[in-house]
């Protein structure tokens, strides 16, 4: 055992020093460049922002590509890649005209017959385009910068969905990569925006570079920039974005200067990061940044039926869960709620599951809904700060209650393209993994991508309710608080018994920066935006 131990340490020691080295490296190489390198919460491993909902990929594509609106701190949509549009009294009709001067990395134009085929790609992975395509009669080219949207009813979110600022976003691509099949990855990455990937300097597992787009061309007026609203502009020559899977060793690489930023340090470090000298730690906005829950799989046994679903809530116990993952109550919440506390549309609807924690109960409900001991496979993630110590409770309370648990070991990378497959358990699928989503789209029901149950045009878990979707349509035409808080209830409660996902609480996640070299960090709650960002 001891020599096993220390074993395990020299590779970790190996391990933390060829990071360290791959970042220090390139200070000589490129010392006349503004060079901004940080380090996420995930390694960047999937190009396509559309394909997965992965925060790492949402990040990349924010970089790469641009969007047609992009909401604000207050979630209101206001224009980016369009420059004017109307809507008709009747508000069916919505006509659109891009920006002068847009153009892809490749140099080619940005015109309406890239727009059409990369939101109906969205919208095919997406539950908010899902939505909003539902109300979609046409949506044509009138000319090569204006394309023109009619809708059979008057949809109140149409402005909002094409603005989300969540996974998956509604980026626009070239014609040819969005006519790729939306189940198909796309795999390069030349969109229009402030960044160009350099995919000969990729090495996933390593490092991930973009450099600045000369092209880009900005929102005129300087708009101050909220979330994805407003002016953008790229504000370093290159950005590095460092994969160092060791928390300690790169909270250190922060200290020491050898990374700028880094997004999701551990909130044990708190301390130490609020004292260290030109580092700064900063929230990303009023709401809570991360939901934490519980995703089954609903094609296939034991979770195929209602009440085996059900049984799991008597698995979890908020506080053991935030506990692992957070630790410090001042940074976390018990939340028992689909739409995110602390926000208008929060009820107690459904939350009545969670009163019971009992683990024998749990089994008992599970065996009654025909669960006979069959293994019940996991994608236990290694490597994510927050997912992994969340699965390690979960493991601990199945195997407590006598379920069969085979937890597959995996990085997060494997998790996310694993999940995508709708396989049997035992043939390469999955019954149960666990994620996180933002504070604010989860507090809205059509930008949420979780709650949804749109069966197989849904996503990972696959969730299949024709009368919980029905209700969430109608929040869309909701014209009064009143009316929206009456529909987030009754679309919440017919979630929690359909068990779309088992939220496990909420907490606030602050990035940190060396603010003696950075300016401009424009908080984003839910993915970070590199966007604006000036080195000193």
């Amino acid at each position: 055992m001891l020599g096993r131990l220390k074993g395990q340490l020299r590779s970790f020691l190996v391990t933390s020093i060829v990071a360290l080295a791959a970042l220090t490296q390139g200070n000589s190489a490129f010392a006349e460049e503004k060079v901004l390198r940080a380090v996420l919460h995930a390694d960047m491993r999937v190009l396509d922002p559309i394909w997965t909902t992965a925060t790492v990929a949402g990040i990349h594509g924010a970089l790469v590509y641009d969007t047609l609106f992009g909401n604000d701190a207050k979630g209101d949509a206001k224009p980016q890649m369009v420059d004017t549009y109307d809507v008709s009294a009747d508000r069916l009709t919505y006509t659109f005209t891009l920006r002068d001067g847009l153009k892809f990395h490749d140099g080619t134009p940005v015109s309406s017959k890239d727009v059409i085929p990369s939101l109906k790609r969205w919208a095919a992975r997406d539950g908010a385009g899902l939505r909003l395509f539902g109300f979609i009669d046409k949506l044509d080219v009138v000319d090569a910068k204006t394309f023109r949207m009619v809708l059979t009813k008057p949809y109140g979110m149409v402005l909002e969905s094409l603005g989300k600022t969540s996974t998956s976003l509604p980026v626009i691509m070239r014609e040819a990569d969005a006519l790729t099949d939306p189940q198909t990855q796309v795999k390069t990455a030349v969109g229009s925006g402030p960044f160009k990937f350099a995919a000969d300097l990729w090495v996933p597992g390593s490092k991930a570079v973009y450099v600045k787009n000369p092209d880009y061309v900005s929102r005129p007026g300087n708009e101050p920039a909220s979330f994805f609203a407003g002016s953008k502009f790229a504000g370093v020559d290159r950005i590095e974005m460092v994969w160092i899977s060791d928390p300690q060793t790169a909270m250190s690489a922060l200290i020491n200067g050898e990374i700028d930023f880094y997004e999701n340090p551990n909130i044990d470090f708190y301390p130490i990061l609020e004292k260290a000298k030109g580092v700064k730690l900063e929230t990303t906005g009023e709401v809570d940044s991360h939901i934490g829950f519980i995703r089954l799989n609903h094609l296939h046994p034991p979770f195929n039926t209602p009440k085996a679903r059900q049984a799991m809530y008597h698995l979890v116990n908020q506080e053991d869960f935030l506990r692992a993952v957070v630790g410090d109550p001042k940074y976390y919440r018990i939340c028992h709620a689909l739409f995110t506390c602390g926000t208008p549309l929060s009820n107690d609807g459904g939350s009545h599951f969670f009163k019971d924690y009992n683990p024998k109960k749990a089994l008992q409900l599970m065996q009654e809904a025909g669960y006979k001991g069959e293994p019940i496979v996991i994608l236990a993630t290694t490597d994510h700060n927050t997912i992994t110590p969340a699965t390690q409770v979960l493991i601990q309370a199945m195997r407590e209650a006598g379920l069969n648990v085979d937890a597959q070991s995996m990085d997060w990378g494997s998790t996310v393209t694993r999940r995508a497959k709708k396989d049997p358990p035992d043939k390469g699928g999955w019954n149960i993994f666990i994620t996180t989503t933002g504070g604010v789209s989860a507090a809205n029901p059509i930008l949420h991508t979780w709650i949804g149950a749109a069966c197989d045009k849904g996503i990972f878990g696959w969730p299949c309710s024709e009368k919980l979707e029905a209700v969430r349509d109608s929040y869309g035409f909701a014209q009064s608080l009143d009316d929206k808080k009456r529909i987030a209830r009754e679309l919440q409660t017919l979630a929690m018994e359909e068990v779309v996902y088992i939220p496990f609480g909420q907490w606030n996640q602050l990035i940190s920066y060396r603010s003696d070299r950075l300016s401009g960090v424009v908080p984003n709650t839910g993915l970070v935006v590199f966007w604006n960002i000036v080195k000193k």
